[in-house]
């Protein structure tokens, strides 16, 4: 078929077509010497469709052009990670707006957007590495503790509870602090030689609970605002520091799944 052929039946226009060859998407069967004409093999309008489908949500040309060739199964799943990478970026751009309306609203906006509870939390030996980061380096850092300290609590009977990550001082963008993650485990038994670990006494503690999308800096700051203001108008103070207790396989876990909760010890 003429590339003007395969676009009627494609529905990618002809200038999309040449795009995609150009990328080496859609190849052309053969190409003509003289005058630089695209014949196209009569499968490929299903394949250019296919291709014109991958491209509306951004996906990068070297994985679109893999696709039509994958086994069904996995040309699904790579569709669905595609897709996912998408949601993530929506709710990466959507909750920045809604922190700046959370900030422009000043403490009514706060306390009005987080459902704030109480609960107590039990004793705790706590396996914890601490360093002092910036915002850039705190995923990336978090992430890897979790696993070291998920590892050195094997021998000990296995993670207890929810891992927590301690904030200590401030950490911004351009200044860093001390930040600390903890992995709850059975007491009474030997540390691995190199891992710290500490008491976390019995508190009552006040939270909100957030979805991934919401744990993102800066917009995660309105959710400690609402804590610390919910606790300050009910008359009492905080005992201790800003946690954020990861309750969830966060790799797993989508844009709009509860993740997590950012907590204040209270008193």
């Amino acid at each position: 078929m003429s590339v003007g052929e395969s676009a009627r039946r494609s529905r990618p226009s002809v200038r999309a077509l040449r795009l995609y060859d150009r990328l080496g998407l859609v190849v052309p069967a053969e190409v003509d010497a003289a005058g630089g004409h695209r014949r196209y093999r009569e499968d490929r309008p299903a394949d250019a469709r296919l291709v014109a489908l991958l491209r509306r949500p951004d996906m990068p040309p070297a994985a679109t052009a893999e696709v039509p060739a994958l086994p069904g199964a996995e040309a699904a799943a790579r569709g669905g990670a595609s897709r996912e990478s998408v949601e993530r970026r929506v709710a990466a751009r959507r909750e920045p707006a809604v922190h700046l309306r959370i900030r422009s609203a000043g403490d009514e906006g706060r306390t009005g957007m987080f459902e704030i509870r109480e609960r107590e939390v039990p004793e705790q030996w706590v396996l914890t590495e601490r360093r002092t980061v910036r915002v850039a380096e705190l995923p990336g850092w978090i992430g890897e503790a979790v696993r070291r300290l998920e590892e050195a609590a094997r021998p000990l009977g296995g993670v207890a509870a929810a891992p927590f990550v301690v904030y200590h001082g401030e950490v911004t963008e351009d200044g860093a602090g001390p930040v600390e993650v903890c992995v709850p485990v059975a007491g009474g038994r030997t540390v691995p030689a190199g891992t710290a670990s500490r008491r976390e006494p019995a508190h009552r503690e006040a939270y909100t609970r957030l979805v991934k999308a919401q744990v993102a800096y800066p917009q995660v700051l309105s959710a400690y605002d609402a804590v610390a203001q919910w606790i300050a108008a009910g008359g009492r103070r905080r005992t201790g520091p800003g946690r954020e207790v990861y309750f969830a396989d966060w790799a797993a876990a989508g844009p709009d799944d509860a993740v997590c909760d950012v907590a204040f010890p209270v008193g």
